[in-house]
């Protein structure tokens, strides 16, 4: 009994994931490595489709335990068993071989299980790679792309002989999450049939990603059926990213269209913010009941997170339930952009945009000469907006690389789902421009066009060609003899034609799309004057002596004699086509934007217009003539209007383009207002002053949001840039900005995302910024100030010791005589912390704390005004005192104890009962160049928008009402970019970490060199609670976690750095020369989350693998950040360690800086600031906690212990002390 067989009689049950079952057994480098790979030269650890060369008993134990379990289908391990995701490793030569030998192991599982009654088979898996051919990885050149049709397919054939030659019954195309990836695989897939003359049966499967209910690359879920259909495969479905709750409705839509067999098998549940799932079993088992029940499946499964007890359930439904009855296909033409269309007898006449043909469009070829592909890609939205169905693309120009200029139009279509939304007809009169231009388009696209011209040969090459590709194709009436220029001749190439496709290479006739050959009337020559009525017959022949065919035309054609003359020609296309679609026309080339309604035509030009097209009299063209000066020079009435803001006069354009942030004439517009302008100064000062104070108006009243702003800001420095040669030039011009503001991120301290937010802020609002950058000492700002004659300062910080640096900053303006407003702000400035440290040490201006952007430009622009500053800096000074003496006379909230009291009430921890792990390995590991694609999944989004200033919790917040869509925009924005980061590398994600020996000795941890304890290596100095804690709760140090001597426990300590900063200071640098703050703002927030994530990412390995004190965990996302995890990572300078001197011992520890490349500045912020870095502790009791306030006891004691200079101490702890 064959699949299909089985699959006519009932549900075929899949198996559940490898991947995750790998994942459980905890396997080592070594165990990757094996005695075969023992001296590769880099790491293979999470290659798990290696595990056939290396571990082949493990895979076949897998399979039988699902083959046990109940599954009729088990897949191969070789989902990365291609040359693209094995190149990370250094082993794509091996490709062949695990497809190979992983098919014969499966192979084997099955064939030891299988009975006659019970046949198992086995799905050779080819997935999707880790590259996609129609996604570009470069935000900048959306046409760029890292990996090519032509690539992929060798890559794919090579994988699908490997699987075939192993004893794979079928293939299975999984994880589809770009649609021309897996165009590529079936068309490797097709190409092995023929070759090898054998086929077996394809079974595909696309991801949905998210609510949307589209595929990563875009397609809904019809027009992903279209694209596939091709295949013929034995079934189609969906698997991975949702739950089987969230995946049913993508399935029933499957199921209700697609004329073959229908598979699900998703994701145990769906994904948390963490890419975690949570379902319990019964719960999926009930969702997949439904599935069964409904009749909506052939074939379920597993995917992510899903074991053989997942398989085992299913498997009992197998049998509950009879499979889904397929349903008999539609006679329709189903196309497909991200879109699909649909073409049948109830359509209506399908409009093919043509204006995007070089040959036919003066306009269109000009932006492609010129290289002006932004402009080109207009004309094709255009086209869409105004009603083409399809789009027509054409580049056959002599002067063109035809074939590149195909290429890199139809890439760029790609990443404009306005226009790519509709499928393309790739036109071309050369084979190679048009096979280039397939392998391009994820959807299913037109061929225009081949013909019989050079003989039947050709014409069945190249038709099998296209339905490898999944392509419809148009059929010229030409052959060998030519043109069909009658009636007679139309209708005996068009039934030839037909015939080949259908009954020799296996078209199905709906792809059919036959052009009997459009040609121009009123020529003034006889033998044209039946052109029109001549191709309208055929249309009625194809319509009723050729099933399921359509026809079509290049419409402008017929009215090529009247060039010039577009209301004439608009008018012969409208009487052409009424006639020719009651004919049966389907589908015409026509400018979407030209066309004039049939009823509007001007009654004496429609009559003679149907005259000619009709051929009614002899005399028909010369008519035509009489009146057609009449219509010369006219604009068409529904000509299509360009953006309607384009046309207000050059100031009000660009206050527009400044208060939408549009960038795309902004260089045009300002130069025309420039040239209008009595000195180029007045256009700053004039409209764009006048765009970006209504921009600054919007963002104050809340109707615009942070993202939205910085974009302006973008803007408005692009259209400055310009006029900076001008001004120059100028030797007199000033500028008339509201005041000149110095910022800087103060000494010791690297972090600058919400120093620069304020600056682009505070820019948009006419402010003159001058930002130093971070690290920035005293003694530079204070100089800087001076040269650049300030009229306010701004200080920045993130870290704890940068408030002693804004307390030293103050101090010496006061000593140097400043009387300039000083501004405060940073993540740990505080409005208390100003009023008490930092104003009292310089009176001569105003020390104003400011909290967030929102509140900057308010504070500067009062700070600016001879009215409003008396106000500000009185009420400011009032309401600062009145903090101080709350300060100064607060009593603490809680009670203290003593430091000797604190340390007898440490917890009490049974370490009889302990034994604690050893790490796999001690010392120093290094994890450079981690992979960015393994750590999104652990990105928390949400402080990403408290960044922006946008509140509430991801992804509440991207369906906010009221910043709900600046914030799905900034969110698109940081995934385009994280894109282009992942797929380009251009961050680096480099880790440090290590475990040693250790133990507790009071407060401190001794932490020694190796097992041997006889040495120490360095001493860890921590703090202790001293709250006097209610019912008896106790007061807490880190070092209560590790076992004290006297226990005789061999207990260790951890501890990691880790960055995912390096190359961020080069992109900024090239978003800042390009002026694009929006950007380089949101590269570095992007970075910061990549940090934590590795952060996470790291801690979550090292629990389960380096250390392995919690290899059996299992942990849902919102459980990872909720801390539920066993052990904590504590970080120097956070609430449990809040020294941030114990970072630089840990530095040494893991000789940070040599081996992943992170600094400590003077006051130990981490450079790049992207870091994050800690301790791990492993013991089930420790958690994390705040050290609160201490006293000056606990103090002199920690100052002793350190050998600190009392003063020292008291700095550094400043903010713990009472």
């Amino acid at each position: 009994m064959n699949i299909e067989q089985a699959l006519n009689h009932r549900v075929l049950v899949m198996d559940g994931a490898m991947g995750t079952m790998i994942q459980q057994l905890g396997l080592s480098e070594a165990d990757y490595r094996g005695k075969r790979f023992e001296d590769h030269p880099s790491s293979l650890k999470g290659n798990n489709e290696l595990l056939a060369l290396v571990q082949p008993d493990l895979l076949r134990d897998i399979h039988k335990q699902y083959l046990n379990a109940g599954a009729d289908i088990i897949e191969t391990n070789t989902f990365t068993a291609n040359r693209v995701s094995q190149s990370d490793y250094g082993l794509e030569d091996l490709v062949f071989e695990l497809n190979l030998e992983a098919a014969r192991i499966a192979r084997a599982a099955a064939d030891e299980v299988a009975t006659d009654n019970a046949p198992r088979f086995v799905a050779g898996a080819v997935g999707p790679t880790t590259r996609s051919a129609s996604i570009s990885p470069d935000v900048n050149d959306p046409g760029f792309r890292n990996v090519t049709f032509d690539e992929l397919v060798a890559d794919y054939g090579e994988a699908i002989n490997g699987l075939l030659m192993g004893g794979a019954d079928l293939l299975l195309i999984e994880t589809i999450f770009d649609v021309l990836n897996a165009k590529a695989a079936i068309y490797a897939a097709l190409s092995h049939f023929e070759q090898s003359g054998q086929r077996c049966p394809i079974i595909i499967s696309g991801t949905i990603t998210d609510a949307s209910g589209r595929l990563l690359s875009g397609q809904t879920v019809e027009a992903f059926w279209a694209s596939m259909r091709h295949a013929k495969p034995l079934a189609v479905g969906f698997n991975c990213a949702l739950g089987a709750e969230e995946l049913r409705p993508y399935v029933e839509s499957l199921s209700r269209i697609a004329d073959t067999r229908i598979s699900a098998y998703p994701n145990r549940g769906l994904p948390n913010e963490f890419g975690e799932y949570d379902e319990t079993i019964p719960e999926m088992v009930s969702a997949i009941e439904d599935y069964v029940m409904s009749g909506l499946v052939n074939m379920i499964g597993g995917c992510c997170g899903t074991t053989p007890e997942h398989i085992e359930a299913f498997a009992w439904l197998a049998q509950r339930y009879d499979a889904r009855s397929i349903p008999t296909a539609a006679s329709r033409c189903l196309l497909s952009g991200l879109e699909p269309v649909t073409i049948n007898d109830e359509s209506l006449f399908v409009n093919v945009g043509e204006r995007t043909n070089v040959t036919g469009s003066a306009k269109f070829a000009r932006l492609i000469l010129e290289d002006d592909y932004e402009e080109a890609l207009a004309v094709a939205r255009q086209q869409v907006e105004n009603g083409a169905q399809i789009i027509d693309v054409n580049m056959d120009e002599g002067m063109l690389d035809s074939k590149a200029a195909m290429v890199r139009f139809l890439n760029l279509i790609a990443s404009e789902p306005d226009i790519s939304r509709v499928p393309v007809m790739v036109d071309s009169s050369r084979w190679e421009v048009i096979e280039a231009g397939l392998k391009c388009l994820q959807g299913k696209s037109i061929v225009n066009s081949i013909s019989l011209k050079a003989g039947e040969e050709e014409f069945i090459a190249q038709a099998s060609e296209c339905l490898k590709h999944g392509a419809a194709v148009v059929v010229m009436a030409f052959d060998e003899t030519g043109q069909a220029d009658s009636a007679r001749r139309k209708q005996e190439i068009c039934k030839r034609s037909y015939n080949i496709l259908v009954n020799q290479v296996g078209f199905s006739p709906t792809d059919i799309i036959l052009d009997p050959n459009v040609f121009a009337v009123a020529t003034g020559i006889e033998e044209h004057n039946n052109y029109g009525i001549d191709f309208i017959k055929a249309c009625q022949f194809i319509h009723d002596e050729l099933p399921g065919a359509m026809s079509s035309g290049g419409i402008s054609n017929v009215s090529f004699s009247f060039r010039g003359n577009n209301q004439v020609r608009e008018a012969i296309h409208s009487v052409f086509l009424y006639h020719a679609i009651r004919a049966g026309l389907t589908m015409g080339i026509v400018n979407a934007g030209q066309l004039t309604h049939y009823d509007q035509i001007p009654p004496e030009l429609k009559e003679r217009v149907e005259d000619v097209v009709l051929n009614k009299r002899e005399d028909a063209t010369e008519r035509l003539l009489e009146i057609a000066d009449q219509f010369a020079g006219k604009k068409s009435s529904n000509s299509a209007e360009d953006n309607a803001w384009r046309d207000l006069p050059v100031n009000e354009r660009l206050s527009h383009a400044l208060v939408k942030g549009i960038n795309k004439y902004i260089v045009e517009d300002t130069e025309e207002a420039r040239l209008a302008a009595e000195r180029p100064i007045h256009v700053i000062e004039g409209s764009l002053m006048a765009g970006m104070n209504e921009v600054g108006d919007l963002f104050g009243s809340g109707k615009m949001f942070l993202p939205q702003v910085v974009k302006s800001a973008r803007v408005m420095k692009q259209a400055v840039a310009h006029l900076v040669p001008f001004i120059d030039a100028e030797k007199n011009a000033t500028s008339t900005s509201k005041g000149k503001i110095l910022m800087a991120t103060v000494k010791g301290d690297v972090h600058d995302i919400g120093k620069n937010i304020v600056g682009v802020v505070l820019q948009c609002n006419n402010f003159e910024v001058i930002d130093l950058g971070v690290m920035v000492p005293a003694e530079t700002i204070l100089a800087e100030a001076k040269a650049r004659k300030v009229d306010m300062i701004g200080l920045s910080g993130l870290i704890t010791p940068s408030l002693d640096e804004m307390v030293h900053v103050a101090s010496e303006m006061e000593r140097q005589e400043f009387e300039l407003p000083l501004m405060i702000g940073g993540a740990t400035t505080s409005k208390a912390h100003t009023s008490v440290k930092i104003e009292p040490c310089y009176e001569l201006d105003l020390t104003v704390y400011v909290p967030d952007a929102s509140r900057a430009v308010g504070v500067a622009t009062q700070l600016m005004s001879e009215e409003l500053k008396p106000e500000l800096v009185n009420n400011t000074r009032k309401e600062y005192e009145k903090i101080r003496e709350r300060n100064a006379s607060r009593q603490p909230k809680k009670k203290r104890l003593g430091y000797i009291a604190a340390c007898d009430n440490r917890p009490v921890i049974d370490w009889s009962n302990y034994q604690p792990t050893v790490p796999q390995s001690l010392g120093i590991q290094v994890a450079n160049d981690y992979p960015l694609t393994e750590l999104i999944d652990y990105i928390d989004w949400t402080p990403f928008f408290v960044t922006w200033e946008l509140a509430g919790k991801y992804p509440k917040i991207l369906e906010d009402e009221v910043v709900g869509d600046t914030a799905r925009s900034l969110y698109k924005d940081a995934q385009m970019m994280l894109a282009d980061l992942t797929a380009n590398k251009r961050l680096t994600a480099n880790a440090v970490y290590g475990f040693w020996p250790a133990t507790s000795e009071g407060d401190d941890i001794l932490v020694y060199e190796d097992e041997s304890r006889s040495s120490v290596l360095t001493r860890l100095h921590h703090l202790r609670q001293q709250t006097d804690k209610p019912n008896g709760q106790a007061n807490l140090c880190l070092s209560d976690y590790i076992a004290p001597t006297s226990t005789g426990l061999a207990d260790y300590i951890g501890g990691f750095v880790v960055t995912a900063g390096i190359g961020v200071e080069a992109m900024v640098a090239e978003f800042e020369d390009a002026k694009d703050d929006y950007n380089a703002i949101l590269v570095k927030a992007i970075a910061d989350r990549l940090a934590e994530a590795f952060a996470e990412r790291l801690h979550e390995r090292v629990r389960q693998e380096f250390w392995g004190y919690a290899n059996t965990e299992a942990l849902s996302n919102e459980e990872l950040i909720r801390e539920r995890y066993q052990g904590i990572r504590p970080a120097p300078g956070y609430p449990a360690c809040p020294d941030h001197r114990e970072k630089s011992t840990l530095f040494k520890l893991l000789d940070a800086e040599r081996s992943c490349g992170v600094q400590l500045t003077e006051h130990y912020a981490m450079s790049p600031a992207a870091a994050v870095s800690g301790f791990y502790l492993s013991h089930p009791a420790s958690r994390y906690f705040g050290i609160g306030k201490i006293g000056e006891d606990q103090l002199a004691a920690y100052a002793k212990r350190r050998g600190d200079v009392m003063e020292d101490a008291r700095r550094w702890l400043a903010p713990v002390l009472d």
